[in-house]
Parts: C-alpha cells; sequence; structure tokens
C-alpha cells in the first residue's frame, strides 16, 4: 500500500494542490493602515509554491481587532490590496486562502474604535493576556488586554453578518479559498470553550450551545463561497490568552460532525505544541477526527519534514501546515523535496518592521527577490 508524501497532490474541496505543504497563518505585523501593499506582495508570492498560502489572520471589522498593524478585509482599500496580493500569487502558479479572525477579548480600548471596550461571551478578562497596541507617543508594544463587554444576544447576527461581508470581499479580490478562525483564544474559540463562554441565552451552556455561533459564522461564509471552498482552523486542549475548556474533544469531536454534514473542504488543526514543547493531542483523539470528518484534516504544530511524513503516512492527516520554517524559507517545499538545509529565522523581526526578516530570506540559489 502506497502512502501520500508532501509531494502527492490533493484535492482540497474543489482546489487542486499541487502539494502537501501548506503555508500556516503568520501575524507579521507589517501593515500599519491595515491594508496589504508591496511589501506583502513580494512576501506571499515568495512563497507561492506552497500547496496553499493560508494568509495572515484578517480583521473582519474594526472592532475585530486586538493587534495594531494587522490588516482587514472591511474597506475598498483593504480589498484592493489584497486583490493585489492575489494577483501576485497566481501570477507565480500559487493558491491562496484569506484567514478571516475576530479577537474577541484579546483586545484593549486602545485599539477599539472611540475608546470602547472590545466584545467577548461573557465580560471576562483573559487572565495573563495581552495584545498589542499603538501608545500616545506613536510607540507599538504589548500591552495587557481590557475587561470585555458581553455580547448581547441580538448584536451576535450583526457580527455573523460581518463574516459575511468579509467572505464577500475575499471573494471580490479572487481568493481561492477562506479559513474560519476559530482557534488560538480568540472570539469563535471563546464561544467554544467552557471557561470563557458563561452565557444563560441560546449561545452558552451545551455543547450545542456553545458551537451554535461559530456554526452560524461558517454557514454564512458557506453562502458566499462554498462549503467546497471554507476551512476552518481549531485549537482543542490549547490553553492561552486566559482561556481554560472542560470538554475540548467532546467539542472538537462535534465540531467535526457538524462540519462534515456542511461538506467544509478541510479543518486545520493547530496543536497544542504549536510554539514548541512536549505537549499534544491525546492518544486516539486524531482517529476520532478522520471518522468523524470526511474532508481533509490538516496538522499544524513544531512539525519538521520527517515529522510531517510520519504523519501522512500514519493516515490521520491529509496535508501538514508550516508556520516558522515558510518564514525563513520562502522556497521550503523545494527544499524538503531536496533534502536541503533550512534557513533559521530571526525571532527578532517577527513582529513589525520593514522587509528585513520578511522578504530577504535566501532561496536555495541565495537569491532573493524572484518575483520578476
Amino acid at each position: 500500500m502506497s502512502h501520500p508524501t508532501l509531494f502527492t497532490p490533493l484535492q482540497l474541496g474543489s482546489l487542486d494542490l499541487p502539494n502537501r505543504v501548506i503555508m500556516a497563518p503568520l501575524t507579521r505585523a507589517r501593515t500599519p493602515d491595515s491594508v496589504p501593499g508591496e511589501l506583502q506582495h513580494a512576501y506571499y508570492a515568495q512563497r507561492a509554491g506552497a500547496g496553499l498560502i493560508i494568509s495572515e489572520a484578517t480583521n473582519i471589522s474594526p472592532t475585530a481587532r486586538g493587534y495594531v498593524y494587522t490588516p482587514g478585509i472591511w474597506t475598498d482599500e483593504q480589498q484592493a490590496g489584497w486583490q493585489q496580493v492575489v494577483e501576485a500569487v497566481h501570477a507565480k502558479g500559487g493558491r491562496i486562502a484569506l484567514q478571516l479572525w475576530h479577537v474577541g477579548r484579546v483586545s484593549h480600548e486602545l485599539v477599539q474604535p472611540d475608546g470602547q471596550p472590545p466584545v467577548a461571551p461573557s465580560a471576562l478578562k483573559g487572565e495573563g493576556a495581552q495584545c498589542f497596541v499603538e501608545f500616545a507617543d506613536g510607540s507599538a508594544g504589548q500591552h495587557p488586554t481590557s475587561t470585555p463587554r458581553a455580547l448581547e444576544t441580538e448584536e451576535i447576527p450583526g457580527i455573523v453578518d460581518d463574516y459575511r461581508q468579509a467572505a464577500l470581499r475575499a471573494r471580490s479580490a479572487g481568493f481561492d479559498m477562506v479559513e474560519v478562525h476559530a482557534a488560538n483564544a480568540y472570539l469563535l474559540n471563546q464561544f467554544l470553550a467552557t471557561g470563557s463562554n458563561q452565557r444563560a441565552d441560546r449561545y452558552g451552556g451545551s455543547l450545542e450551545n456553545r458551537a451554535r455561533f461559530p456554526l452560524e459564522v461558517v454557514d454564512a461564509v458557506i453562502e458566499v463561497f462554498g462549503a467546497d471552498r471554507v476551512g476552518i482552523r481549531l485549537t482543542p486542549f490549547i490553553e492561552i490568552f486566559g482561556l481554560t475548556d472542560d470538554e475540548p474533544e467532546a467539542m472538537a469531536l462535534y465540531l467535526a460532525e457538524q462540519l462534515d454534514q456542511r461538506g467544509l473542504a478541510y479543518i486545520h488543526l493547530n496543536e497544542p505544541n504549536w510554539a514548541g514543547g512536549e505537549i499534544t493531542f491525546p492518544d486516539g483523539f486524531r482517529e476520532k477526527m478522520r471518522k468523524r470528518f470526511s474532508g481533509s484534516l490538516i496538522y499544524c504544530g513544531h512539525y519538521d519534514g520527517e515529522r510531517a511524513r510520519q504523519r501522512l503516512e500514519e493516515g490521520t492527516a491529509d496535508a501538514i501546515a508550516f508556520g516558522r520554517p515558510f518564514i525563513a524559507n520562502p522556497d521550503l517545499p523545494e527544499r524538503f523535496r531536496l533534502g536541503a538545509a533550512l534557513n533559521e529565522p530571526d525571532h527578532a523581526t517577527f513582529y513589525g518592521g520593514d522587509e528585513h526578516g520578511y522578504t530577504d530570506y535566501a532561496f536555495l540559489d541565495n537569491g532573493h527577490d524572484r518575483i520578476a
């Protein structure tokens, strides 16, 4: 019996990928005005050899923000900027998905319109959570998050519509797919988790109620793109930004069943060890996900080429997403193919700045900007 490799083509929903090396979403904080520009055109086009690029998390509205210098998709100017990114990637033969983002309580009044508090399922601050703000003197840096206000029940359809409008703009900009960001302790994840959702309406309490809002978002995005061009990112078992959850596995399996009924293209699971360390999914979890979801399963979390190969061979994953290796290696799939050494990423340049540590990493032939 033959097993897929990182270089076996994959049909992801209705999109054909030439390989299974996925570029994970990577916040790089290099859009001071929230509009992608020439620097982003270059950065993404350099990495067009990925089977699929998943864009950095992109705010769906002004109130969705928790980090300055991150891009949005709620204005004509932002849409035009992203369209040029998509065109640059397509010109290099690549495929790209837009990740739709609302941070929820991982924010502060300094980032919110008119200094309003951020919103969340419940008025509970994420203990130890920090966002990224611009201060009065023009400098920027991390800052503890604010205590959010709880969304009123009648407000939730408006946020669902924000996702719908963002998906419409993504479609108009030419994106091949969209990914709903329901991971990493942001708004949709806050609704899913028991520790952050203490609502008493139809969006809180039972597992099914906590999943209601995220699934309404998925349904709205499906209306725009079709289920075969929509994915979702989840992070069961992860505890960051003060998020805790008593039912992570039960929720993940329930969502897998619900998303399978909708015919979603893929589920993208960010593992608990995404930033390093030994914590991983419980034994048997990946097999349970495979039984419940017939679409593609993508895993991400501190993978190298060998661990990725093993995951594909065991049959629990259809593709592997890479984050930090793609920062430093724009030609990562080719390096994997040849067994070549990888550039080491410069952690000091991960967030903010200019082309240094962004578009100036060497290709195998020691070239840098190979867009022309």
